[in-house]
């Protein structure tokens, strides 16, 4: 148990620190913005990635239960971000961004899954 605390905790802490660093890089990019972008951003990413991996797992049993909880559950897990997404989408809500909110949601939502099947699909070709 401790172990695998540690390999989440320890994934979680890369994933959230390459958060960061992507949000702030995109916002050093393009300047800041009405619309979320960095979060849309490392979601879709995040979305692929995991997908490709679980394809991986599923089609060839190559990775192990550590590596899920270091990357998947850890990694993954501090870099995607629905909870500041959540928190972002009700934001704009409440600055009576609606379109904006909706965007938000459809975009993160649609993609998202859009990028997970992607990833899936890569998975079974490789």
């Amino acid at each position: 148990m401790t172990r695998n605390l540690l390999l989440v905790g320890l994934g979680g802490g890369i994933g959230s620190a390459l958060r960061y660093l992507t949000s702030t890089g995109l916002m050093q990019l393009w300047g800041p913005r009405d619309f979320p972008l960095g979060t849309f951003t490392v979601n879709v990413v995040g979305c692929l990635i995991i997908g490709l991996l679980a394809g991986l797992m599923l089609s060839r049993q190559a990775l192990g239960p550590e590596f899920r909880l270091f990357f998947m559950v850890g990694i993954l897990g501090g870099f995607t971000t629905f909870s500041s997404f959540g928190y972002e989408s009700i934001q704009l809500l409440q600055d009576g961004q609606f379109l904006l909110m909706l965007a938000n949601i459809l975009l993160n939502v649609t993609i998202g899954l859009s990028a997970c099947w992607l990833g899936l699909s890569l998975a079974r070709t490789l």
